[in-house]
């Protein structure tokens, strides 16, 4: 079983070869391949591989399935007896990524 713990976007991921994960937003066209680069830690049939703080020569090779907007989030702020009130909405955007290989 062969995995990896890569990061990016600020968020860790595990991922093994044919995951299909949400990250965020990365500059690509669907259909395009992209590199990872930042590998973490690898997990191989001879044993475990951990970077400081990557591991050197590992990336992982990812599929761009599709660019998506998350739900939309609602915030709002107000002060009472002020009539001070502040309302936003925010929709993050995610990039869609299909694992196809981790190279070591």
């Amino acid at each position: 079983m062969m995995y990896a713990i890569i990061q990016t976007g600020g968020k860790q991921y595990r991922v093994e070869p044919n995951t299909v994960l949400s990250v965020e937003k990365i500059e690509a066209e669907p259909g395009t391949e992209i590199e990872i680069s930042e590998v973490l830690m690898v997990r191989t049939d001879e044993g475990l591989r951990a970077g400081t703080p990557y591991v050197q020569g590992a990336k992982v090779v990812a599929e761009v399935v599709k660019q998506i907007k998350g739900p939309k989030i609602i915030g709002f702020k107000y002060k009472p007896k002020k009539n001070e009130r502040k309302r936003w909405g925010h929709r993050q955007r995610y990039t869609v990524l299909r694992i196809k290989e981790i190279q070591i």
